[in-house]
């Protein structure tokens, strides 16, 4: 099959701070090896692997570094990575909004890119105009987009604002106008950033499905950011991994998307603490509190895996009445469900002197995807309820990966969790 791009050895240096070398006398250096002499950068040599959460001994970092890959035509193909890994850096570079500072890029046809709010829109404008201007940057002519243009308007949902300046619009009608003139007009690729975050789950779910039809249907070639998961699997057949500028895994989607997980949730220090004690309950010591999911610590939940609050710890003297709580509660501070140990002796349970284990197990499939905190308490009952150990909230991020039962089910998935409920339906 064709090659839509090819990448190879593309790197990338932004200096911090101020623009250019420092000195004019730098700067003609840096002219004079680079294309003149057609010599390396000497200032490239000082830089450092971009990794924001620590502070580097230079000014000069790479957001890329030595990036090869290929994409065939009619690929569809996830870029994800945490924040800074160079996902946005390396789409403006695919785009030509800014140029590589090594390294050569290949593509074949033309390009259709939503990188941000307004790409490419002039806000003086009307919606209708700016259509017509983005054809023509596409080298499309007038003819080519009449025949779109109805179309573009019926799926931007803003028809009655297309004779309006643009520098009117919210952002939500920015990005639908934007993202149906990227995807409708007559392109070979079509690069899309985050910004269908800006619209409602509606228009996420319709952009999505145009994206696949552009993709399959039509034989082109889609690039597509998202930090949500489900959205990457259901489009995507590849997947690119980025991580501090570098590629680290470029392969099969799930594939991807298991090594994304497993890099995120190495980084969190608040799904385990150890060695805990109630200065109140002197007969209480807590070991170890932990979320764990797959048999490791777990901050970035899959919701087709089941999730275990795991809580260890040391009675030291035989306790009558003893409870261990568990609350699991929304982004909204509403409380979904509640639990304790052990829920068939309300009266609490006895326990000896010993060591404990109290797993707490959430099903697979029940939680939607979002974001979620667990609190934990401990209680004598009758007598006194223990406030949570400091800083014992859990946060938890649920990433539905999961897509079989729900995968023809046309609207946005609604509610606190997802039940198993069975319907059944018989004629009388």
């Amino acid at each position: 099959m064709a090659t839509a791009i090819k990448v190879e050895n593309l790197s990338k240096i932004y200096r911090l701070g101020e623009i250019g070398t420092g000195t004019i006398s730098r700067d003609i250096e840096r002219f004079v090896k680079r294309k003149i002499l057609k010599q390396e950068d000497p200032f490239l040599k000082i830089g450092e692997t971009n990794d924001r959460a620590t502070k580097g001994a230079s000014d000069i970092v790479y957001s890329l570094r030595d990036i090869n890959f290929e994409i065939e035509k009619g690929d569809a193909v996830g870029i994800i990575g945490r924040n800074g890994a160079g996902k946005s850096t390396l789409l403006k570079i695919l785009s030509r909004v800014t140029s590589p500072t090594t390294g050569k890029i290949n593509i074949n046809g033309r390009v259709a890119s939503l990188l941000e709010v307004g790409t490419g829109f002039h806000p003086e404008l009307t919606g209708r105009e700016n259509i017509y201007l983005n054809g023509a940057i596409l080298g499309m002519r007038k003819l080519e987009i009449d025949r779109k243009l109805d179309e573009i308007i019926d799926f931007s949902g803003v028809e009655r604002y297309i004779d309006t300046p643009v520098k009117r619009y919210s952002s939500g009608m920015y990005v639908r106008l934007a993202f149906a003139v990227a995807a409708h007009l007559e392109s070979e690729i079509l690069i899309v950033d985050e910004v269908l975050a800006v619209g409602d789950a509606e228009f996420q779910k319709k952009c999505l499905g145009k994206m696949g039809q552009v993709s399959r249907g039509q034989g082109r070639t889609v690039l597509f950011v998202s930090h949500n998961m489900a959205s990457v699997k259901s489009l995507c057949k590849k997947s690119i991994l980025l991580k501090n500028g570098i590629i680290l895994n470029y392969s099969n989607v799930q594939d991807g998307i298991n090594e994304y997980l497993v890099d995120i949730n190495s980084l969190n220090k608040n799904t385990s603490y150890k060695d805990l004690k109630f200065e109140q309950d002197s007969v209480i010591h807590f070991l170890d509190i932990s979320i764990m999911q797959n048999g490791r610590y777990a901050e970035f939940i899959e919701n087709n895996l089941s999730l275990i609050l795991s809580v260890s710890y040391i009675i030291k003297e035989k306790i009558n009445g003893f409870k261990i709580f568990f609350y699991l509660i929304d982004k909204f501070d509403n409380l979904i469900t509640q639990s304790f140990f052990n829920e068939s002796e309300p009266n609490g349970s006895t326990l000896n002197q010993g060591e404990y284990l109290t797993e707490f197990i959430i099903p697979e499939g029940i939680l939607l995807e979002g974001e979620y905190f667990i609190k934990v308490y401990s209680g004598i009952h009758d007598i006194r309820m223990c406030k949570p150990v400091e800083g014992i909230i859990f946060k938890i991020n649920v990433v539905e990966t999961n897509l079989i039962k729900r995968a023809h089910f046309p609207y946005e998935y609604k509610g606190l969790i997802s039940l198993p409920i069975i319907s059944n339906t018989e004629k009388k």
